[in-house]
C-alpha cells in the first residue's frame, strides 16, 4: 500500500505545498489528486516567486496586466489568484465528499502587513472575496499583530490558515484567536461553522540547531515540537470550551504540519511524514516529499495522543 493511501486511511489530510502553472496546465495536480490523495494545497509569496520566476509560462500574462497598469502587489494578486481560483476548482468535488474538511487552497496575505493588524484584516477579506471560492483560506501569521486580525477574519466568516507557527505556545495562541472568534460569532447570532486550519513548521527547528545538536540528538527536535504541539491541540478539543463551541456547530481548527521536506541530506525524504502520522491533522508537503512519500511505500507508526516520546 503507497504511504499517501495509508495516511489518508489513518485520517491524515495530505496537502501539497506548490503551485505552479504548470502543475496546472500539465495535469499534473488532478493526477496527484486522483492518484496519490493529495486533498488540498498551501501556497506562499515564496512559492510563487520561484515559480513566476522560473518559468514562462507566465510571461504573457505578466505582459497583459503591465499593460493595463497593474504593478508591484496588484500585479501579483492577480497571478497568484487566478492560478488558486483554478486549483480551487480542481479541489471543489473533494470539498463538497468531505463536507469542507478539506479540498482547501491557500492564499497568503502580504508580508507588508506584518505588523498591521487592521490591514490584515481588510487584506484577508479582500482577497477572499476577489477570489470567490468557497475553499480558499486566507494565511494569515500567528505573530503579536497577526492573533487579533485571525480573530475578526474568523468573526468575518473568513477561513484562515494561521501560519509561522513554530511550538505548542503559538499553537494555542492560534486556536484562542480562532475561538475568540468563534465566540463572537455565537453571541452575535451567526454560525461558528468559519473552518481554520494552525500550520506548525517543523524542520526549520532541526535546520536551526544543525551545527550544534549532539549526533544521537540530529533531526529529532522538529518532530519532538511537533509531538508536543500535537498533544496540546488533543487537550484543546477535549477542552470545556471547545465542547461548548463543538456542541453549537463549529468545526475543529486542525493542526497542519508544515515545513516538512527534510533539510539533512544524509536524513530519509519522509522524515517528517513518518514521524508525525496521526489522525485528524494534515501534512502539507512540497512536491520532492511528495513524490518520496508515494514512492517509499513506508508505513509510519501513528502518534499517540499524548504525543509519545515528545512529550
Amino acid at each position: 500500500m503507497l504511504t499517501t493511501t495509508h495516511l489518508s486511511r489513518l485520517g491524515q489530510s495530505l496537502w501539497l505545498d506548490d503551485i505552479t502553472r504548470e502543475l496546472l496546465d500539465s495535469g499534473t495536480l488532478a493526477r496527484y489528486i486522483n492518484e496519490w490523495s493529495v486533498v488540498g494545497l498551501t501556497s506562499n509569496p515564496s512559492i510563487f516567486d520561484h515559480a513566476i520566476t522560473h518559468s514562462p509560462a507566465y510571461d504573457g500574462e505578466i505582459t497583459r496586466l503591465l499593460d493595463q497598469g497593474q504593478r508591484g502587489e496588484d500585479l501579483f494578486f492577480e497571478i497568484a489568484v487566478e492560478d488558486l481560483r483554478r486549483a480551487a476548482d480542481l479541489f471543489l468535488p473533494t470539498h463538497r465528499r468531505t463536507a469542507t474538511v478539506d479540498g482547501w487552497v491557500s492564499l497568503e496575505v502580504s508580508p507588508l502587513l506584518a505588523h498591521d493588524t487592521q490591514g490584515t484584516v481588510a487584506s484577508a477579506r479582500a482577497l477572499h472575496a476577489k477570489a470567490a471560492r468557497p475553499n480558499l483560506f486566507i494565511k494569515i501569521p500567528g505573530t503579536r499583530e497577526g492573533l487579533p486580525a485571525i480573530e475578526e477574519a474568523i468573526f468575518a466568516g473568513v477561513p484562515v490558515n494561521v501560519t509561522l507557527l513554530f511550538s505548542p505556545e503559538q499553537y494555542l495562541a492560534a486556536a484562542d484567536a480562532y475561538m475568540r472568534g468563534l465566540e463572537r460569532r455565537v453571541a452575535a447570532g451567526e454560525p461558528p461553522d468559519v473552518r481554520s486550519v494552525a500550520s506548525l513548521f517543523i524542520s526549520r527547528w532541526d535546520r536551526a540547531v544543525a551545527g550544534t545538536a549532539p549526533a544521537r540528538l540530529r533531526n529529532r527536535l522538529g518532530l519532538a515540537i511537533g509531538k508536543l504541539a500535537y498533544k496540546t491541540y488533543r487537550d484543546v478539543l477535549a477542552s470545556d470550551r471547545w465542547q461548548r463551541l463543538a456542541n453549537q456547530g463549529a468545526r475543529v481548527q486542525r493542526l497542519l504540519f508544515a515545513s516538512t521536506s527534510t533539510k539533512d541530506p544524509d536524513a530519509s525524504e519522509v522524515l517528517y511524514v513518518s514521524g508525525l502520522a496521526a489522525p485528524h491533522t494534515v501534512n502539507t508537503m512540497p512536491e520532492p516529499t511528495l513524490k518520496a512519500t508515494a514512492e517509499h511505500e513506508v508505513v509510519p507508526n501513528t502518534l499517540s495522543r499524548d504525543g509519545g516520546d515528545g512529550y
